[in-house]
This record gives C-alpha cells, sequence and structure tokens, in this order.
C-alpha cells in the first residue's frame, strides 16, 4: 500500500532499473505497432507511455441528463457490472499496459499496480463532505478528473447554464475542495479537470485557461474534449475542429505573454495527432506578479534533440507518480546512474540556456530563489482529445486513428479503442452482455479478491 515503506530490495531494483524490464517491453510492443510515419522524435506512444485504459460497465447510471453524452439512453437501465467482471477489466488493463499505467475508472485497485483516476462530474463529493477524503484516506485515491461545463444538466445549482462564466464560482468550489482534502489528509491528490468544447462554448475556452492557470495548484491538466456524435448527444449540437479549440487556446496563452506556434500539434505526440495534442507547460511566478509561461518543448533543433536523446538513453517509461519518498529517491538516482553525463551535461546546458533565455535568470539563481520563497515553479498541462462521430470512423483516416489510439478498454479478450467503443455499437453490445449475465467472468489470476474504491459520479 502507498503508506508502507518500500522494502530495501525495492530501493535496491529502482536503483538498478528505475524504468523496470516489463515496461521496456510493453514500451517495445507499442512502438512496434505504430505507423512508421508516427514514430517521430516526440511521439509519447511507446516512447514515455504504454497508453491509457478505463473500465466499461461499472456503473453506467448518472442521474445528469447531459446534452453531450457518449453514452447511450439505455446506460441508466443497465445494471452495474458484476465485481468478477471488473476484476477480469483490471487485469486485463494491468497486462495491455504495464506498471505505473494510466486507468480511467469509477473505482478501482492498485494491488495489481495500476493509477487508478477516478472520472467525476464531482456534485457527489458536494453533496457528501469528505466523500473525497475518504476515497483518499481508505481507498489510497491519488488521482481524480472533475468534468465541468455548459452541456451537463442536473448539477445541483446550476441546472442549465448557458455559458461557462456562470459555472466558473464552481470551478472555484471544485478547486478548494481539492486544497482542502489535501491539507484535511495531509496526501497528495492529482487533480485534472476536463469539459465537452462545442460551438456555443468555444468563445469561452479563453477565460476557461486563464482560470486554469491561475489554479494551477489544484488543477494541473485541463483536458478540452470537442464533442463528437455518439450516444445520447443532442443532434442540434455542434463539436469544432482541433485548429478552432487551438486557436482560442493560443488566444488566452498569448494574453498571458506566450506564444503557442503550431497550435499544441508539435513537437510533442501521443498517438495520432487528430487525436490527441498536449502542450507542457513551465509557469514562474513572483510574488505579486502575473505567472510567466514557458513551454517546455518547443519546436527546435535543440530542444527536439534533448528529448530524442531522452527516449535514446531508455528513460521515456519512467514515472514516479505514486512513488513513496525512498523509492521516488532510489528512482532518481536511477536515472543518474543510467545517463549521468546526459543528465548533468547536456540537460543542465540546456535548461541554463533556456532560463536565460527567456526568464533572464540562471538554473541555480532560480532554484535559491523557489528555496527562498522568492518565485514559485510549477506547471500545468493543456491537452485536448477529438473523439470520433461513426461517420468519421468510416473514413481511410478514422481507420487509421483507430490504429494508433492510445485510449482503449477491454471487451471480450480485446483493448478496444474508446472511439469504437462509443461510436461502433461495442458499448451496447457490452451492455446487453451484462443483462445476459455474459460479463460476470471470474478474474483471471489466482490472487485473492481487489479492494475497491467506492463508486462516485
Amino acid at each position: 500500500m502507498i503508506g508502507q515503506p518500500p522494502s530495501l530490495g525495492r530501493v535496491w531494483e529502482l536503483w538498478c532499473d528505475p524504468v523496470t524490464r516489463e515496461k521496456r517491453r510493453i514500451l517495445g510492443e507499442r512502438w512496434a505497432g505504430l505507423d512508421p510515419a508516427l514514430r517521430l522524435p516526440g511521439q509519447g506512444m511507446g516512447q514515455k507511455a504504454t497508453g491509457c485504459g478505463a473500465t466499461i460497465g461499472i456503473q453506467p447510471r448518472c442521474d445528469f441528463a447531459c446534452t453531450g453524452c457518449y453514452l447511450g439512453r439505455e446506460a441508466n437501465h443497465v445494471p452495474s457490472l458484476p465485481t468478477a467482471g471488473v476484476l477480469r477489466q483490471l487485469e486485463e488493463l494491468r497486462r495491455w499496459l504495464g506498471p505505473k499505467s494510466n486507468v480511467q475508472i469509477t473505482d478501482g485497485a492498485r494491488s495489481i499496480g495500476i493509477v487508478p483516476m477516478v472520472m467525476t462530474h464531482g456534485d457527489n463529493l458536494r453533496r457528501r463532505p469528505g466523500l473525497l477524503e475518504r476515497l483518499m484516506e481508505e481507498g489510497g485515491l491519488t488521482e481524480v478528473s472533475i468534468h465541468v461545463d455548459i452541456t451537463q444538466r442536473g448539477r445541483d445549482g446550476h441546472r442549465a447554464p448557458a455559458s461557462e462564466l456562470e459555472l466558473m464560482a464552481l470551478r472555484d468550489e471544485f478547486a478548494g475542495m481539492v486544497r482542502a482534502a489535501r491539507r484535511r489528509t495531509g496526501r497528495p491528490l492529482r487533480a485534472a479537470t476536463t469539459l465537452t468544447i462545442t460551438r456555443q462554448n468555444l468563445p469561452q475556452v479563453a477565460d476557461v485557461v486563464h482560470w486554469t492557470v491561475r489554479n494551477r495548484d489544484a488543477f494541473s491538466l485541463i483536458s478540452f474534449q470537442p464533442l463528437a456524435q455518439v450516444g445520447r448527444t443532442r443532434r442540434q449540437l455542434e463539436g469544432v475542429a482541433a485548429d478552432e479549440l487551438w486557436r482560442e487556446v493560443g488566444r488566452a496563452t498569448a494574453e498571458l505573454g506566450l506564444d503557442l506556434p503550431g497550435l499544441g500539434a508539435e513537437p510533442m505526440q501521443f498517438g495520432h495527432p487528430a487525436c490527441t495534442r498536449f502542450v507542457p507547460l513551465l509557469a514562474l511566478e513572483r510574488p505579486g506578479g502575473p505567472p510567466r509561461l514557458f513551454q517546455l518543448i518547443r519546436d527546435r533543433p535543440e530542444d527536439v534533440a534533448v528529448m530524442r536523446e531522452f527516449f535514446a538513453h531508455g528513460l521515456g517509461g519512467v514515472a514516479f507518480r505514486d512513488d513513496r519518498p525512498f523509492e521516488a529517491a532510489a528512482r532518481a538516482l536511477g536515472l543518474a546512474r543510467t545517463a549521468p553525463g546526459w543528465l548533468l551535461g547536456r540537460v543542465r546546458r540546456w535548461a541554463g540556456d533556456r532560463l536565460r533565455e527567456e526568464a533572464g535568470t540562471s538554473l541555480g539563481r532560480l532554484l535559491l530563489d523557489a528555496v527562498r520563497g522568492r518565485v514559485r515553479i510549477d506547471g500545468l498541462t493543456l491537452t485536448s482529445h477529438h473523439f470520433m462521430s461513426p461517420a468519421d470512423l468510416a473514413t481511410d483516416l478514422g481507420r487509421q486513428r483507430l490504429a494508433a489510439c492510445v485510449f482503449r478498454l477491454p471487451y471480450q479478450g480485446e483493448m478496444v479503442p474508446m472511439c469504437q467503443m462509443n461510436a461502433d455499437g461495442v458499448r451496447e453490445k457490452f451492455y446487453a452482455d451484462i443483462i445476459a449475465g455474459a460479463a460476470e467472468a471470474a478474474p483471471t489470476s489466482e490472487e485473492p479478491p481487489r479492494r475497491l474504491l467506492p463508486v462516485v459520479h
């Protein structure tokens, strides 16, 4: 469990191999399975990550009636997946993704080495004060994502919002809740926020970006998800193209002094560029002054070279999430042992040059100012996920995107792309299996039953 100290054997293991053989093997499989045209220097799939996963059918019912939803109308009438089926899904996800994998879930297991992220609209956390703390203390929850946007219908106090500006106080409430839960429990909690993007709320994207920058201590990642015509989404709603979305994101960052060339498409990728765009940012903020944002990896030769060398040294699969202090220290020392010259030479010089160029300071001075409390250093990731409609799936591009999908769910022994699950009738087939009892299968291992987190919507 998270609170138990690691054994000396575990510390030695991380010192010897901070990535693990299993993770390297699965990374190699993902890289080999990618279209060669996508094997670019900044491609995270197969170099940094093995993908993402999610469970299905644990509790498809929801007390909202959102105007844009990937679930079909039958979801509220489907019984919850039995525990045995949940455990089987988790083990399939663990085999596919490997250790320290990202699994989006409404309840989760830790003992098999995955990191569950609870995906929620958050109202149950509002209705039941202390529930978030209980999930952290009793269930070991370390990651949560809260979805807030104007397509949601039925939220307490915000039944039918017409503008994202009406929801800023609600976002403030959730940010305060995250901060309070960390403070009261003394435990880490990584929080993300997501929102569906339609033609109606596109003009308010820049306002949401500004809010997220101000509240990056609470939410370190924001995911914009343009609407796709799937499930029970209202037919009159219209999604937006990737370039339209990123023009609005770029407008917000430009107002904060950061130009995003390429609108988030380069130089880093994760799977197919038509599916996911993301930009990790570094923020420096001095007391009383505005935050200064810097793009972590720019589309410049020196930045791409550092990234290429990072992957070449076999460091891409490293993950510190949920490491206990001794584990994190051992893993960091393992990284330094693996590539000492690169870390202490190449990276140090690159970071120093970037800071002198963009912030007018040296690396040593910046770290000293941070220790003295004269500057706040943190980060924020801006990302977008572009899901497909049935019409999109039928195109050549749609088939290419499915082949490169990084976000999959287990179904009948296969890892099915999320867009195929939602737009190709697979979800409905799975729900029919639950009703027929066919999804109630025993877990594939002989280990004792796992401890699950309580369900949250």
